[in-house]
């Protein structure tokens, strides 16, 4: 029997070595800093982290920043996409990404820290539609413009019992491009800060309605690898500091 060598071995060990190499860094003094390697996904989650110019920035990232500095480490950006985020959680490539316990499909595999903001998930429909939401059967045969890989615990029996039709997008921005656009959408459920942020940035203000009332409300937090729980302890007694001297508020103002 022939043993062949596979190529996908250099790769492997490359890999292993990152997983044991101590993550560590030099600071300006010379001092040993340890790394946090946070994802800030591809394409970002503006205002909650915005990836499309020099350094990330946006709500989430400079609260990381702070409080990691804080803690004694320096903050890697790292890209990865929402299917691969938990698996490479878990194998430790990454330490931690924004994420909503309630998004997670199990949660109990990982830490989560307190909420840092409130997501607050709401419709958003053309100006001149006579689409309206007060109460779930508002939606029954319409169909809304989701994110594509984002989970909607309350929407989700009835777009499996298809009372409710979902269309999914890769981007933020392109939810409203549809539903603006498209005949056959009746509305997009987004965050209404991000809604907010992404109308403003686009000149499309004045093209859409907000519904007042949501479909939930949840805490966006860092979800970090399961051994890491030290570090969230950490983070939140910091969190509730700036909550408490006014810094949160000071960065959420920056975006609004």
């Amino acid at each position: 029997m022939t043993i062949r060598r596979s190529c996908r071995l250099p790769a492997l060990f490359s890999a292993l070595a990152l997983a044991l190499t101590p993550l560590v860094s030099q600071n300006a003094s010379g001092q040993d800093q340890k790394v946090f390697r946070f994802n800030i996904s591809p394409n970002g989650y503006p205002p909650y982290l915005i990836v499309n110019q020099s350094a990330p920035s946006g709500i989430m990232w400079d609260v990381v920043s702070i409080i990691s500095q804080r803690l004694g480490y320096s903050v890697v950006p790292e890209r990865i996409p929402r299917k691969r985020v938990d698996q490479m959680l878990i194998e430790g490539y990454i330490h931690g990404t924004p994420r909503a316990r309630e998004w997670t499909d199990n949660p109990e595999q990982f830490v989560f820290t307190d909420p840092v903001v409130k997501i607050e998930e709401v419709f958003f429909s053309p100006k001149n539609s006579d689409f309206k939401y007060e109460t779930l059967e508002d939606l029954y045969s319409k169909t809304i413009v989701t994110h594509l890989g984002y989970l909607y615990p309350e929407l989700e029996p009835y777009f499996s019992e298809r009372k409710i039709r979902r269309f999914d997008v890769s981007r933020d921005r392109d939810m409203f491009t549809f539903v603006l656009h498209g005949d056959r959408f009746d509305a997009a459920v987004a965050d209404r800060l991000v809604g907010r942020w992404i109308l403003r940035n686009e000149g499309l203000r004045e093209e859409f309605r907000i519904s007042s009332k949501g479909i939930s409300e949840y805490g966006f937090r860092l979800m970090l690898r399961p051994d890491w729980q030290s570090f969230a302890n950490q983070f939140n007694t910091e969190l509730a500091r700036m909550k408490e001297n006014g810094e949160l508020d000071a960065i959420l103002a920056n975006y609004r």
